[in-house]
C-alpha cells in the first residue's frame, strides 16, 4: 500500500456537530451536506439509504444508526454495504476524539477491499476505538 492518505466521502447525520465535519475537511475529506441528500427530520433508514446511494460514509452520534448497521450488515440486506463512523462519546468531545482517531479511520478505509464488498464500520468512544470487520 502507498503512504498516501485516502480521501473519504462523508455524509454527516443531522445531529453531528459542525466541528466534526470541519475536522474531516481539515484532513482533506469531502463532506456532502446533509440537505443535499435528504430532508431534515427524515427517518434513519432514509438517511442510511441516502448515504449508501451517494457512496458515502455515514457519520452519526445516533445510536439507532449502529443498530441499523448491525441488524442489516450481517446479511445480504439493503444495508450490507453501509459504511458507518459511529460516535459513542459526548457530542462536545467528538471533534477532539476524531482528531486522535483520524489515522485509525483512514487506515480502516484503506485496508478494506473495494473489490470485495468494501465496508467501514468504526466506533469512536470516549476512551476507545473499535472496528467491526
Amino acid at each position: 500500500m502507498s503512504g498516501s492518505r485516502p480521501k473519504l466521502r462523508l455524509v454527516l447525520d443531522e445531529g453531528v456537530p459542525a466541528a466534526v465535519g470541519e475536522m474531516f475537511e481539515t484532513h482533506g475529506h469531502e463532506i456532502i451536506p446533509f440537505e443535499d441528500v435528504v430532508k431534515r427530520g427524515s427517518l434513519d433508514v432514509l438517511v442510511c439509504t441516502a448515504a449508501q446511494a451517494n457512496e458515502a460514509i455515514l457519520v452519526a452520534f445516533d445510536g439507532d444508526m449502529k443498530q441499523i448497521a448491525k441488524r442489516h450488515g450481517m446479511s445480504h440486506d439493503r444495508f450490507s454495504r453501509l459504511n458507518l463512523i459511529k460516535f459513542s462519546c459526548p457530542e462536545p468531545m467528538g471533534h477532539k476524539r476524531l482528531k486522535f482517531a483520524m489515522s485509525f479511520v483512514e487506515h480502516e478505509w484503506k485496508i478494506s477491499d473495494a473489490k470485495v464488498a468494501r465496508r467501514l464500520y468504526v466506533e469512536i468512544g470516549k476512551q476507545f476505538l473499535k472496528t467491526y470487520r
